[in-house]
């Protein structure tokens, strides 16, 4: 057994079984539940084929078999670079089983530098990926760079993944309290934070909203968002409790996803407001009247649009608004039965898994009275079990009295739901993608010509927000892009607005005040102008 540093602790762990929040059920026991009382339902489904639940196990076993007969034992990390096929989720049972945990948020927007450096951080003993999977993967040579990588036992491709043969001949590992689950919440600027999660912890936040949301093995849950977010898995902890169908956003080549979303029958579609605009766009290009069976819209990432949440409900289509962070999962949402009113405007008021509080920005030990303004912070029994082999910013993220801090601003209002009222973390959220500022900013003032750089967003009704790069220095914007392009900025991290300013707006200290900058530009002082990254003829 490989140990983890964990927040495992015993007493509050007890409340959580006394109160029924956690159970004695590993990802791998609740799959093989449903196998054994609905063995010829149908269970997981991709563009390239479904399963049943007897055929998810059988595969889940071989898979698990040949880790093991790889040489990985309780505790070894496995890393999944792919896109969203259904091998990911029997890959990640597999890892339950054997009591391996399961690393799948590697984006199909990572640098395969990215991705060694990701793998490095976890000592990965296996490794899943798919050919042309990454930013740049058609001009590396991954294999040679994976082969300097002495903690690496194996290396799967995802076409030839052994999802046949015997099961393992051990007995499947039995503690749901265990590290099971890892996920990187940023890329790889600075020391990137990777989450741990038991089953537990993922379990707690997923049986709340199957309880309130009314899921059963009738359901059919397609995830929109990629099994490289975090979304996905909370969608597939859920499915492990219903029992019902899972779907991935992988529809057969040249199927549209809303033929996809009506084919599948899909009833509960998680993602994040963009992709419920595009299908929204995709529904009325269609003449489509009705969204197929869908009957629930979970949206997270960024505040539902007025006309998406009234579109949704005129179909008789239950919109969710959903709040919460890799950290804590999904622990706040609206309920059935809310008003428009809730729904646009709030987070909701979640479940028991977990417990928020606000706080004071300028003293995060002070908790400020309902109504005001402050920094989210919660407990419970969806909380991560820390970071990574990171003492200090595990550590660093609570407050005095153990209150978890999520670096977001928020209000409870008068019915208890939460208000989000922005963030104190340096981050841009595109579409459901994060993109951090202080990565384009570092490698922007590596040009020579640049003095300061300030990489903010922008408001974009699609999606959300968009990356604007501020610079003071004697350089044009097509300079610029490529200047990133040739430090190794991913093409899904390209600001897509710029403009030079001779002045920054500054703090005391000598910061630059991102927060003054987005309101220049609503305002109308400042003019960015739109830019377009163009990879160079011969590169990607």
């Amino acid at each position: 057994m490989r140990p983890f540093l964990t927040l495992h602790n015993p007493k509050n762990a007890k409340a959580y079984y006394d109160h029924g929040l956690w159970r004695a059920e590993t990802f791998y026991e609740l799959m093989m539940q449903h196998a054994a009382a609905r063995p010829d339902a149908p269970a997981l489904r991709d563009g390239r084929g479904r399963l049943a639940w007897r055929e998810v196990a059988a595969k889940v076993d071989a898979i698990a078999a040949d880790l093991r007969g790889q040489g990985l034992i309780a505790g070894d990390r496995v890393s999944l670079w792919i896109s969203n096929r259904l091998e990911a989720i029997l890959v990640f049972i597999a890892c339950s089983r054997e009591g391996f945990s399961c690393n799948p948020s590697l984006h199909r927007t990572h640098t395969c530098a990215e991705v060694i450096h990701l793998l490095n951080q976890l000592n990965v003993a296996a490794f899943v990926t798919e050919e042309d999977w990454g930013a740049d993967r058609a001009d590396q040579n991954l294999d040679a760079m994976l082969s300097e990588l002495p903690f690496l036992k194996v290396v799967y491709d995802i076409e030839k993944l052994p999802c046949s043969g015997p099961a393992p001949d051990t007995l499947p590992a039995d503690d749901p309290d265990a590290v099971g689950y890892l996920a990187f919440t940023s890329g790889t600027t600075g020391a990137p934070k990777c989450v741990m999660h038991s089953a537990n912890t993922l379990l707690a936040n997923a049986r709340d909203m199957v309880r309130d949301w009314g899921l059963t093995a009738e359901s059919k849950l397609l995830s929109l968002s990629p099994l490289s977010h975090h979304i996905a898995w909370v969608g597939v902890a859920q499915w492990l409790i219903f029992g019902g169908e899972m779907i991935t956003d992988d529809p057969p080549a040249g199927v549209r996803r809303i033929d996809w979303v009506i084919d599948t029958k899909a009833t509960y579609i998680m993602g994040v407001p963009i992709h419920a605009m595009d299908l929204l766009a995709q529904q009325r290009d269609a003449g489509v009247a009705r969204l197929g069976s869908v009957q629930t819209f979970y949206m997270a990432g960024s505040p539902i649009p007025p006309t998406v949440a009234a579109a949704f409900v005129y179909q008789g289509i239950q919109p969710q608004n959903v709040y919460g962070m890799t950290e804590n999962s999904s622990h706040q949402y609206t309920h059935p039965g809310d008003d428009m009113s809730t729904i646009i405007n709030t987070c909701g008021r979640g479940g028991p898994a977990y417990e928020i509080r606000i706080f004071d920005v300028e003293n995060a030990d002070v908790e400020v009275p309902q109504g005001t303004v402050g920094q989210i912070g919660g407990k419970g029994a969806c909380l991560t079990l820390g970071y990574f082999a990171n003492q200090e910013d595990t550590q660093g993220s609570f407050n005095r009295d153990g209150w978890f801090l999520s670096g977001d601003l928020g209000s409870i209002d008068a019915n208890d739901n939460l208000v989000v009222e922005g963030r104190l973390k340096d981050l841009i959220i595109r579409g459901g993608y994060n993109i951090y500022p202080s990565h384009i900013e570092a490698l922007t003032m590596r040009h020579a010509e640049v003095e300061k750089a300030a990489a903010f967003p922008i408001a974009d009704e699609r999606l959300g927000e968009k990356v604007c790069l501020a610079v003071s220095g004697d350089v044009a914007s097509h300079a610029i892009l490529d200047h990133l392009a040739a430090e190794g900025l991913s093409k899904y991290d390209m600001p897509e607005y710029f403009i030079r300013v001779d002045d920054f707006p500054l703090t005391a200290s000598g910061k630059i005040l991102k927060r003054d900058l987005v309101e220049m530009v609503k305002q109308g002082e400042i003019a960015p102008e739109a830019v377009r990254f163009q990879p160079k003829e011969g590169t990607d």
